[in-house]
Parts: structure tokens; sequence; C-alpha cells
């Protein structure tokens, strides 16, 4: 049983579907209704396979208008689900016309009635499933290649974590160029000037100024960001000052990514910006977990803007694949101390048992220093590599071919 309610170019869709109002059951106290690994999430706009699909859910009233003031709060609160679920009531699902209302409430329908018989069978629908080891750390037995499975057995059982680069390895340098990197720059006055008074804001400008001291030291910056007594508007003005030049300088300082960072935060979060991976990462990341493989990002990007990068991305939120995230706090990925110093994180016996995996040269020189396995990363949009990088490293255009 179901409403349409058309509003400009885009349409609601109200449905008293029995499978909505069981699903706002399952827990009588919850304030969202979520599930993950399942097919049919993909069917829903801006969602994917392994991310997590959530719907709030509010309380019912005795008569509908009452319900907009707690519709519009979970909408605000919810900015990239698409649905409100009303308990012991139905759901609300809305798209840019009638038809992806439609497809998307039939989607959710689906989901409803998954999660509940997949609790009737005591799984957690909202959890993604137990690893399982396989066989030999292989995706595939069917016949042939003996020789090849065993090598990839062997430095599977070898390698205990995998370390990964983010930008030109899982994903596409032009998303950080022409995404990423536009939409902190475009927004780094306002976020400065509205947040300024904000403990996080505070520790941003305090690492700009630690920055700006140390780059006018060097000869690199004429002037430094002064001190807060100058005033808001003169300490604002040499901050952005400073953020635009390491901008334009394409630095990696650890004050410009913790900036970064938080602008790009607010952006995941409102759903203004998706991840995007390379096809093979997600199935690469699940099948190293199954197969009782450890995986870490080691990234010039603030520790925060990694677990927002992948808890936001393309094919949904891939963080529960992770084990753990590295910045340039460690030290520069192209010094080989920074890989010990990871290394000794890990509480891994061999530095060769851990494998990392970059698209920069010089990364890999410095890891391999540490005693790690490197392997070089080609993808589209990439630099190329040195002439004789592939006598002195593996060179592979997947992940999927890195145990190999």
């Amino acid at each position: 049983m179901a409403a349409y309610e058309f509003r400009g170019a885009g349409a609601v869709l109200h449905s008293h579907s029995l499978n909505a109002v069981l699903a706002t059951l399952i827990d009588e106290t919850a304030k969202e209704f979520k599930v993950t690994h399942l097919e049919m999430i993909k069917g829903i706009d801006g969602h994917g396979y392994y991310g997590n699909c959530v719907v709030p859910i509010i309380e019912n009233t005795a008569r509908e208008c009452e319900l907009t003031g707690r519709l519009r709060q979970a909408i605000q609160d919810y900015p990239e689900s698409n649905a409100v679920l009303v308990r012991r009531h139905g759901v609300y699902v809305w798209g840019k016309d009638w038809i992806q209302a439609k497809t998307q409430a039939e989607c959710y329908d689906y989901l409803f009635e998954a999660a509940l018989r997949m609790q009737a069978i005591g799984i957690d629908a909202s959890s993604p499933p137990t690893p399982t080891p396989l066989q030999n750390g292989l995706t595939h037995t069917n016949g042939g290649h003996a020789s090849k499975k065993a090598k990839l057995a062997a430095r599977g059982k070898q390698t205990h974590a995998i370390v990964l680069d983010i930008e030109g390895t899982v994903a596409p340098i032009s998303f950080v160029t022409e995404t990423l990197f536009p939409y902190a720059r475009e927004r780094v006055k306002d976020h400065l000037s509205s947040t300024y008074d904000t403990e996080e804001t505070q520790a941003d400008i305090a690492l700009l100024r630690e920055q700006s001291d140390e780059d006018v030291k060097a000869g690199t910056a004429s002037s430094a960001i002064p001190a807060a007594s100058e005033g808001k508007e003169v300490v604002l003005k040499a901050a952005i000052a400073s953020v635009f030049a390491q901008m334009d300088a394409d630095r990696k300082t650890t004050a410009l990514k913790s900036l970064q960072g938080h602008i790009w935060r607010a952006g995941f979060q409102q759903g203004a910006i998706k991840a995007e991976l390379f096809r093979d990462v997600p199935d690469s990341l699940v099948r190293w977990r199954n197969s009782g493989i450890k995986t870490y990002i080691y990234s010039s990007g603030s520790r925060e803007a990694q677990k927002n990068l992948f808890g936001h991305t393309t094919a949904g939120d891939l963080r529960p694949y992770l084990c753990g995230f590295f910045d340039t706090r460690v030290g520069a990925k192209i010094e080989a101390q920074s890989y010990k110093e990871i290394g000794l994180s890990l509480g891994i016996d061999k530095p060769s048992q851990i494998l990392f995996a970059t698209d920069v040269y010089g990364e890999a020189v410095a890891a391999k220093e540490a005693g790690w396995e490197a392997v070089l990363v080609v993808r589209p949009g990439n630099k190329p590599l040195p002439a004789d990088a592939g006598a002195k490293f593996q060179v592979v255009d997947s992940l999927e071919e890195l145990l190999k």
C-alpha cells in the first residue's frame, strides 16, 4: 500500500509495507535500521555492497502532519540516507523522480525482509560476515596452474601484513587532485573563519604557525603567522595565505594535511564527497582479510582523512577491512626509519613479512631499506616509473596481483 507525493522534479513515496513496519520492531529502542553486505544495497543511490545502508527510525504519532518536525530532523541528521522509517507505521522513500523513488522503495523492502529473515536464523544483518579462511589463501581452486598457486600460497603465508598507499595506488590521482584538493581549497576561508574559536581549529592554526616558523627560518617564507594576541582577522589572513602557499607547492606538511582532513570530513559526512577507488580494491581487501592477512594504510593524508575516505567510498564503508592508519607523523614516506617505526607498531617479528604497495619509486626504496617487501603499482594517470624499476621491484597494475 503506497501513495505518491510529487515535489518539483523529485518524488516521495510513502509505503505501509509490512516489512518496513516489522523492521522498526527488530529492536524497539533502536534509532536506526542498518544492513551491510547485501547485494540489493547497490540499488540504493550512493550506496554499495560493502557499505552500511542506514535508515533513521522516528517514532509515530496519531496524526501524520505531526511527523513533519521529526522527519525534517532525521533528514538533516542522516544526509546520506534517502528514506526514513516510522515505527509501527511504514517508510518514506524519495528519489530524483517517481521511477527512482519506486525502485528504491522496492530495494528497501527487500532489505527489510532480508534483515528480518536473517535475524530469525541468528544472523545480524548490520554486521559484516565473519572472515572464513580460504584454502591456501586462494579465492579460486579450480584446476591448473599448480606451480603458480603454490608460489602464491607461499607468498601469502610469508606476508602477515599489507600496507597500502592511497593516491595512485588504491585511488586515482585525479580523485585527489580534481576532487579533494579543490574542495578543500574552496572552503579554507569559510572553514577557518566559522570554526575559529573551536579547539580543533585552534589546534590546526597552531600547527600552521609552527610550520610557518620553520619556513621562515628555512627562508622559504617571508613572514610567519602572528600570535593569537594580534587578533582574529590578522591571524586568519596569515594562516590562509600560508595554506594557499603550501597547496600551490603541493606540500605534504602535517599542518596542511590536518586542516584538509577536517574540511574533507564535513564533505564526506554530508555526502558531498564519495571516494573513488579502483575496482580491484574492495575485493582485494576482503580476500586478504579472509586469508588472515591484516591490511593497513600509510599515506601523507592525516589519519582522520584516511578514515573518512575509506568510510565513504562509492563501494561503501571499507573500514571494517582495515586494521590501522598511519600518516607522516611517523615520518616522511621516503625515509626508511618511517617504515621501521610502523613495523614496530604492527608487532610483526620479521620486517620481510610486511608488504608495501605504492606508486612512488622513492617510497618503495625506503620500505625495502627497512627490510619490507615492496611492490610498485601502475595505474592510469600515474607518473612514469624509472626505467629500471621493474628490475628492482615487482610491478603490478592491480592489487589482485600483490601476492602473485
